[in-house]
């Protein structure tokens, strides 16, 4: 039965490098590390913050020569002592390392489980401990600095005040009861309702938030549809600069959707080069078609290629699928080249019309096999993602799970509204403020009674190492 005062070792670089690092933590770092490394003096004689050059030892065979940091508790990443050994990266020292560390009194660490040991000894909350996992997996500049704002306690911050206002409110409710005979209210009613006013229009902020925080996380899902052969394999191209997708005269040579990744000025986009819509009897091409309609509605922003030779000299048609109203349109007017000088004068002049207002930034005349436009489209993709303030700290919700307790803290905050309103008694009142605060806790874990599986759950996300 594995313990939280055993003494643990993995490693905490990933297999194949030059250097590895090798983590152990626990009561018996110390001396667990001193049985198997050999420097100049004993760990255990030493300051904690200090790095020693040695020898790792197999009685008396040395294995290798390494570096062991020293980090003494409370001053480490798990809040107790470690050893980091900074080791040749061939799998057979790391292997080594790891069965005289297990040999000397260690066992291996779970999943996550130097992460869940920070958590757990106060050293990071909960967002904080999910921030790593996400910067670990972070693959673009804004999933970064949303994992990193996280990290550093901002998320937190705000949590957490919102939820010692909503504690405060509570004891002043029930503080009323303690005096119930004399009839003493600590707490406006006016007042109090003006705060949860507030309370709620910030929680609504954070869940509104959560839409563009897991898509940044994710990738910004872009749909690229249109009719067939208008040219949606071949922007593909263009836009990744390399021929992923099939090009073809053919219509209907798109069957399935492709999905490739796209990073613009830091922005991560998930591209769905997807198969023509028409009516079609073909069945595997009709299968294609309804996979179009099922990246249509997970897409964030969709690009509606048009072949503008077919226009003639009538307005843009409105886009025949539906959008809901959260996703942005971007239409492309492509084989511009096809037309000749006046033609093409006229489509880059033509009024866009399309089923709800949207700007002259939203139509972009383009020569796709030439790839004429197609800057314009990636600058209308990134200007279509707004992260004004995100790499400054702004507050952006981009876990599921942290959505979920807001929108429940939201309900509650709804409900105590409504019983001030009512005039609900005191002590239910008070009761609902505090469901809300602790909806709240779940997502940092301070003041929260989380069950094992919660925890677990969680943790088992991480790589060994962390």
């Amino acid at each position: 039965m594995f313990t939280e005062t055993d003494t643990i070792v993995a490693p905490a670089t990933a297999v194949g490098g030059a250097l590895a690092v090798i983590r152990v933590a626990g009561p018996a770092a110390v001396a667990v590390a001193d049985r198997l490394f050999r420097a100049r003096r004993p760990l255990a004689d030493a300051a904690g913050g200090t790095a020693h050059y040695g020898t790792i030892r197999d009685g008396k065979r040395v294995v290798d020569e390494a570096v062991a940091t020293l980090f003494r508790a409370p001053r480490s990443y798990t809040g107790e002592d470690t050893v980091e050994f900074s080791c040749h990266g061939s799998s057979y020292v790391v292997a080594e390392l790891l069965r005289l560390a297990i040999a000397a009194g260690a066992r291996m660490a779970e999943p996550g489980e130097f992460t869940r040991r920070a958590y757990l000894n106060g050293k990071l909350d909960l967002s904080q401990a999910e921030a790593v996992a996400d910067l670990i997996a972070a693959s673009s500049r804004t999933a970064h600095a949303l994992a990193t704002n996280q990290l550093r306690g901002g998320y937190s911050s705000a949590l957490d005040a919102l939820r010692e206002r909503l504690v405060h409110l509570a004891a002043m409710l029930e503080l009323e009861l303690d005096f119930g005979e004399e009839e003493v209210a600590f707490a406006d009613r006016r007042e109090l309702d003006a705060l949860l006013e507030a309370i709620e229009r910030e929680t609504e902020r954070l869940c509104g938030s959560f839409a563009l925080g897991n898509a940044l996380k994710e990738g910004i899902a872009v749909a690229i549809v249109g009719a067939p052969n208008v040219g949606k394999s071949t922007l593909l191209n263009r836009l990744l600069e390399e021929d992923r997708a099939m090009v073809s005269e053919i219509a209907g040579t798109t069957r399935d959707v492709i999905e490739e990744r796209l990073t613009i000025d830091g922005v991560l986009f998930r591209l769905l080069d997807t198969a023509g819509i028409r009516r079609t009897e073909d069945r595997l091409e009709r299968m294609g078609i309804e996979r179009t309609l099922r990246s249509l509605e997970r897409a964030q922003i969709v690009v509606r290629m048009i072949d503008a030779t077919t226009l003639g000299t009538g307005p843009i048609p409105p886009p025949d699928f539906p959008l809901r109203p959260d996703q942005r349109l971007l239409t492309v007017l492509n084989k511009i080249d096809a037309l000749d000088r006046d033609a093409n004068r006229s489509a880059e002049k033509r009024p866009p019309t399309t089923a709800r207002p949207t700007t002259e930034d939203d139509v972009i005349p383009m020569a796709a096999r030439r790839g004429e436009g197609v800057e314009l489209l990636r600058r209308a993709l990134r200007a279509a993602v707004p992260t004004e303030g995100l790499e400054e700290g702004a507050t952006v919700v981009s876990s599921a799970r942290h959505h979920a307790a807001l929108t429940e803290a939201r309900t509650a905050l709804a409900r105590a509204r409504r019983g001030l309103a009512e005039k609900l008694p005191t002590d239910l009142l008070s009761e609902e403020i505090r469901s809300v605060a602790a909806a709240l806790a779940t997502i940092t874990g301070r003041g929260a009674i989380l069950p094992d599986e919660v925890l677990q759950h969680i943790f088992s996300k991480f790589c060994i190492g962390k």
